[in-house]
């Protein structure tokens, strides 16, 4: 078991941390440029995900001075019973103990999900991917440096630098005691740490986000939010792959051409189903398994329904649970959608890019949970607790 830091100890390394990415920003470029040589660039999305830039260190370091402002999420009471005979009953949260993170291609990770597991009072096991592994074994090196120079061990941060087999052995018989696993990166990735974890897993799911157009949509902000969702970041979970678009909308055809039209400009592949491709001469999709897909990729498929019944039966069948979006102007009519629909993060009139635990002030995610225990959604800082029951007594039995 873990002695629990004082919070002032986790936030001086964090603060440390945060001085360390900044004096070997120009370090930790070079070292990230090795690793983009080396990557055979066949993955355009893990390409992006894998690159260390300015203004990706710029959120690190961001990110390591809000997790240091933030309050402590351990020790926090949930609640509290004063039982009849006299019994003084308090549940608070109280630190997990050593959580491992599984993750792919994303040197980000290794400084804002360490963060947040290092502030929630946990130790960390870092188990990146093989792209990013001189990247992460430089944050790695900034993090024993920040513990180090606070007199605090270096076991607080782990790298495992595992292949295949030595982390499915690990995984299935743990050389150390592992108390929550999060896997963040593909279905495969998340398929595997589930198969052979023997502690609870958290997973943080595919995206496949749907943007519905309602027939009383705002058509140029319609238009806005799915070149926004599609284009800006493709190699994200909340980037959009899915566009419903209401039958009943004034002149939908004049929509349809105008959206194809937009996304062509930014080299989006788009695909329709029988009446769009027909209304806009896309080409049809041929397979309904498409509308499970999370491409990743300059990608997109649009449909026609009816209504919104139809919208939101089609989006629950389909989406990953993640985020799903309704444009229009009438608010009952969102509301009844955003109830309606099952994933973590519903919207009405705004892109699906915003599902991130930074955008929803959380100060950074440890990753986006699609399951529905013990958090669903954005993980932060104060989702990385379990908890625990303390009574206080004076020789009360049962």
């Amino acid at each position: 078991m873990n002695t629990l830091l004082s919070i002032a100890k986790r936030n001086a390394v964090l603060s440390r941390m945060a001085e360390l990415l900044e004096q070997e920003r120009a370090n930790l470029k070079s070292i990230n440029q090795k690793d983009l040589n080396n990557y055979s660039g066949e993955d355009l999305a893990m390409e992006k995900r894998l690159l260390v830039d300015d203004a990706k260190i710029d959120g690190m370091i961001l990110s390591m001075q809000q997790l240091a402002s933030q309050e402590d999420p351990v020790g926090v009471e949930r609640f509290h019973f004063v039982h009849d005979n006299g019994l003084k009953i308090t549940n608070k949260t109280a630190a997990f103990g050593t959580i491992m993170i599984i993750y792919e291609s994303r040197p980000d990770v290794t400084v804002e999900a360490g963060g947040i597991a290092f502030k929630s009072g946990n130790k960390i096991l870092l188990k990146g991917g093989k792209e990013s592994l001189l990247s992460n074994l430089k944050i790695v090196s900034l993090w024993h440096q920040a513990l180090s120079a606070n007199e605090i061990s270096k076991d607080w941060v782990e790298y495992l630098n595992y292949n295949r087999s030595e982390t499915q052995a690990f995984l299935e018989n743990p050389t150390q005691k592992v108390d929550l696993i999060v896997p963040r990166g593909g279905e495969q990735l998340i398929a595997f740490t589930k198969k052979h974890a023997t502690c609870p897993v958290i997973v943080s799911g595919r995206g496949n986000n749907f943007v519905y157009v309602n027939k009383e949509a705002d058509l140029q902000k319609a238009l806005d939010i799915i070149i926004n969702g599609k284009t800006t970041n493709i190699g994200v979970c909340n980037a959009l792959d899915k566009v419903l678009i209401d039958s009943n909308l004034e002149n939908w055809e004049g929509f349809a051409k105008q959206l194809v039209t937009e996304l062509q400009k930014y080299k989006v592949e788009v695909l329709g189903d029988t009446a769009f491709a027909n209304a806009t001469q896309v080409p049809a999709i041929t397979n309904d398994e498409i509308w499970y897909e999370e491409f990743l990729n300059y990608k997109i498929v649009i449909g026609i329904v009816n209504s919104d019944e139809e919208a939101v039966a089609k989006i629950n069948k389909y989406c990953g649970g993640h985020s799903a979006s309704i444009i229009t102007t009438n608010d009952a009519i969102a509301q009844e959608f955003m109830e309606q629909v099952d994933c973590a993060a519903v919207y009405q009139n705004a892109s699906t890019r915003f599902t991130d635990g930074g955008q929803f002030g959380l100060g950074g995610e440890l990753a986006i949970s699609t399951d529905k225990l013990h958090q669903r959604g954005p993980i932060g800082l104060q989702h990385l607790v379990t908890n625990k029951w303390y009574i206080y007594g004076e020789g009360q039995i049962r």
